[in-house]
């Protein structure tokens, strides 16, 4: 198939990974003008059983605010 076709009109995608970074990246596409959030909702027993474990880990960096928050 010529180029051209790929490059215009044939649906693929002519923008492709380089310096070898195919290896771990696909080619542009629409996803990657796509902003995603992510949302946490928990209600209080989930907070009570997964409190310890945050705090501990946030003393574990320095993080002494987020500990208490």
């Amino acid at each position: 198939t010529p180029e051209v076709i790929g490059d215009y009109v044939g649906g693929s995608n002519h923008v492709l990974p380089t310096a070898r970074s195919a290896r771990f990246s696909s080619g542009l596409s629409v996803l990657d003008f796509v902003k995603r959030s992510s949302i946490l909702k928990l209600g209080p027993e989930q907070l009570k059983a997964l409190a310890p474990a945050a705090i501990a880990l946030a003393k574990a960096e320095g993080l002494d605010a987020h500990a208490r928050s």
